[in-house]
């Protein structure tokens, strides 16, 4: 019961904290009434800053539960993901963040992606943008819901509390940052929890290792190695599903081309100096969190055996294995990077979804005439209505968990907007048609993928070939993106003078 408390006390101080930073934005903000000012942070968001919100709202809470579990569960086979994720945010960070902040600047200073498209094409028609934030609403709906369940597994786990109050109360928490402050509060509150996940992961695989060198050390189940168990082969060569299991990984990196609440991280960034401090803070991040992850799996292997958990209960590795090395306030403290995880990701998504809905829906097609402080009062009412709608797919009994959930909401995301973003900054002769079809196109064939692996479809469909949504999703887009606009009629002088005009800046 001490135990508890201990840990109890831990989240409550984090709970503060967070809220704290809430309130403080608010205060300091209060005259601040642009939209500007509450989406993007005014576009004066430090290097160091940007980078750590964009890992930690990339980071949700599978990195801490999903991705040790897999690898603890499967083995080796399953680190793909992890290289896959590496190399894209690498990618992304080299090769899209400075190309977009820029773009987004010079296409009349646009403040959302939806918003970038429609001003780098010169468009007067709000089609474009209302898609884009309808996809986003849906999709964001699922990917919140995700780090809401995330919430109640932890409560569940720890205290043994009522998995639907444990939700709720992390829903309304996010809520009042996410309002309270805006653009900022949620960076803010991401660059705490960024450190906090990176120091919880850090430290439960170090201090489990030394633990394990003591000579009188025994494992608290007995610790069975499948033979493949430490093999990057899943079957242990290279036939067709070890060959699934690896384009599928890989696809995982596709994710970050498309993905809105972290690409406009890449757009708040104040300065070309600023821009290269994130690239080097934000590669490094990722990649320790992603080496980590995998490594908590493989020592959790060795230290609590291979059979320590019922079915369907590996999400728990990281939380057992902390609970077990570390003394409970401390214990509490890093158990906390899970709870830090799940909102840096949900505050994200939250402000882009209602960033998007606000600017890209409801000022052009609903009301030409909203002002700065009537824009910022229906994205609040938006936050309010996504955070409901997640909080009934997280509570639903047939929710598939964490990393279904995820998986879901990435693949959605990189197939519809990755490649239109990729195609928007290097492709001159994309046009505006183009990058519509190429949108519904990505999210259609995402979703009718999907459905093959694990709808109710599955046994009728043909595709049923076991690979990542994202991969035929993403490839789909793109060419539908490519030959629309080679069939539509070229980009106007005043769009290609534009694109020409940044590509001529100075890296």
């Amino acid at each position: 019961m001490a135990k508890n408390l201990l840990e109890m006390v831990a989240f409550c101080v984090y709970l503060i904290f967070v809220l704290g930073i809430g309130i403080f934005f608010f205060v300091r903000n209060r005259k601040q009434t642009g939209d500007k000012a509450y989406f993007l942070g005014g576009r004066q968001m430090n290097g160091f800053v940007a980078a750590l919100s964009a890992g930690a709202s990339d980071m949700s809470a599978w990195v801490l539960m999903g991705l040790p579990g897999a690898i603890y569960l499967s083995g080796m086979g399953q680190v793909w993901i992890s290289v896959g994720l590496m190399i894209g945010t690498v990618a992304a960070w080299l090769f899209v963040a400075p190309k977009l902040r820029k773009y987004s600047i010079k296409a009349d200073d646009a403040i959302t992606i939806p918003q970038f498209l429609n001003n780098r094409f010169k468009a007067q028609n709000p089609v474009l943008q209302a898609v884009c934030a309808v996809i986003f609403i849906i999709v964001y709906c699922i990917y919140s819901a995700s780090s809401i369940y995330a919430c109640g597994t932890l409560f569940k786990s720890i205290f043994d509390w009522d998995p639907l109050f444990s939700m709720i109360g992390a829903t309304i928490v996010i809520l009042l940052y996410t309002f309270l402050g805006g653009f900022n509060a949620v960076c803010w509150t991401d660059f705490f929890q960024g450190m906090l996940m990176l120091m919880a992961l850090m430290a439960a695989p170090i201090v489990g290792f030394f633990v394990m060198k003591k000579p009188d050390f025994v494992p608290l189940k007995e610790v069975v190695t499948s033979e493949n168990y430490y093999n990057i082969l899943s079957s242990g060569k290279f036939d067709y599903e070890s060959l699934k299991d690896i384009l599928s990984g890989l696809g995982w990196g596709l994710g970050y081309m498309g993905m809105p609440h972290i690409l406009v991280r890449y757009m708040s960034i104040k300065s070309e100096k600023e821009m290269k401090r994130s690239q080097i803070v934000g590669c490094f991040w990722t990649t320790i969190i992603l080496i980590m992850a995998s490594v908590v799996a493989l020592v959790a292997h060795q230290y609590l055996g291979s059979n320590y958990f019922p079915k369907d209960a590996e999400d728990l590795v990281f939380i057992e294995m902390v609970r077990s090395l570390f003394p409970a306030l401390i214990a509490g403290v890093l158990m906390s990077a899970i709870l830090a995880a799940s909102m840096s990701t949900a505050d994200s998504q939250l402000l882009a979804s209602s960033s998007a809905f606000a600017t890209d829906f409801y000022k052009p097609v609903i009301r030409q005439e909203a002002k700065g402080k009537e824009m910022m009062i229906v994205g609040r009412g938006v936050v309010a209505l996504i955070s409901v709608i997640a909080l009934l797919i997280a509570v639903n009994p047939e929710c598939q968990g964490i990393m279904k959930l995820v998986g879901c909401a990435w693949g959605a995301f990189g197939s519809a907007f990755g490649p239109a973003i990729l195609l928007a900054l290097y492709w001159r002769r994309f046009t505006y048609k183009g990058a519509i079809a190429g949108i519904i196109g990505g999210f259609a064939m995402d979703a009718f993928w999907y459905c093959c692996l694990s709808g109710s479809v599955k046994k009728l469909c043909i595709f049923d070939t076991g690979i990542y949504e994202i991969i035929p999703g993403f490839v789909f887009s793109l060419l539908i993106a490519v030959i629309v606009s080679l069939i539509d009629r070229k980009p106007s002088r005043e769009v290609s003078d534009l694109y020409d005009e940044v590509t001529r800046m100075r890296e």
